[in-house]
């Protein structure tokens, strides 16, 4: 056998689906790939649900072959004063190590509720320079719907210690200093995945003592309206309303949220959607809306 056959071999068994390269996988693609030894299946679930009405499951139910991927604890800085704050490049090392995780491995992340929190999953495991990661898209809810075999515990991770080193890269991420340089500049299209009531501050916080409103001059985009149904809109679909809400493709995002974790589903979209730019503002309303020398929207509602 040549190289050039080998090469192609290769290639075709870490061939990544049709549907959107370098972001989803069909539940088509999963279920021929599954039991790969290159791929990991991660459940990056949570227990937490905000924002829509969760999916209920009467016992623990997964994809067979995944992993438990603690993304509210393993891959969240539990020290830091604000809540799902990013992880150290430290934790992400020790955490996909111990999965068995290799750097030319390939992980594919799903959630229980369709698409909520594997993009959360996705962006970390981006920033941190692991390449070759995928979102299912619709998660455990299309598998089922597909018709594929379930599973009511998940596996145990790889036996063999993984090699990946995180190589954080800082700019998928902004700070409160640089989304106030952006509303003052307006160099950036500021954009909050939280629900009509809580953006235009109709609704009180879930945090005590939180200020309700908006970051000034943001545009709001709740997560739920880039989904259809459990999986995420087609990508001529969701460019057209990203443009029908901040214009041509031309600007600079910013995505936000209550404490960053659907704002991850708005910037999964927005790549989708054909916006390279996009960055996660991590400390999102959390941090914002804490901070009384924040500017928001409407002032009215500066206390709730």
């Amino acid at each position: 056998m040549d190289s050039a056959t080998t090469m192609l071999e290769k290639a075709q068994d870490n061939a990544v689906p049709e549907a959107v390269p370098h972001y989803l996988v069909s539940t088509r693609w999963l279920a021929e790939n599954l039991k790969k030894s290159h791929v990991h299946v991660l459940d990056a679930s949570m227990r937490k649900v905000v924002g829509r009405t969760p999916l209920d499951y009467n016992e623990l139910t997964v994809i067979p072959n995944s992993v438990h991927l603690d993304l509210e604890q393993r891959l969240t800085d539990t020290t830091a004063s604000l809540p799902n704050t990013f992880p150290s490049a430290e934790q992400v090392t020790l955490a996909l190590q111990e999965l068995g995780i290799n750097k030319t491995d390939t992980v594919v992340l799903y959630d229980n509720q369709g698409i909520y929190s594997a993009p959360r999953a996705w962006v970390i495991f981006k920033a941190m320079g692991f390449k070759n990661v995928f979102i299912l898209d619709g998660g455990l809810p299309q598998w089922l719907s597909d018709n594929y075999p379930a599973a009511t515990e998940h596996s145990l991770p790889r036996t063999a210690r993984g090699n990946f080193v995180t190589k954080f890269d800082k700019s998928w991420l902004v700070t409160s200093k640089d989304v106030l340089k952006a509303t003052q500049s307006g160099s950036s299209s500021i954009i909050d995945a939280r629900s009509p009531d809580r953006f235009n501050g109709l609704k009180s916080e879930p945090r005590e003592g939180m200020r309700s409103g908006h970051i000034r001059s943001s545009f709001n985009l709740p997560f739920l309206d880039v989904l259809d149904d459990n999986r995420y809109r087609k990508p001529d679909e969701l460019e057209e309303l990203f443009i029908s809400l901040v214009g041509p493709k031309s600007p600079h995002l910013i995505l936000t949220c209550g404490s960053g974790i659907t704002a991850c589903i708005l910037l999964v979209a927005a790549r989708i959607a054909g916006f390279t730019e996009v960055q996660l503002y991590d400390g999102s309303w959390s941090e914002w809306g804490a901070n009384s020398q924040l500017p928001i929207e409407p002032n009215s509602s500066s206390n709730n």
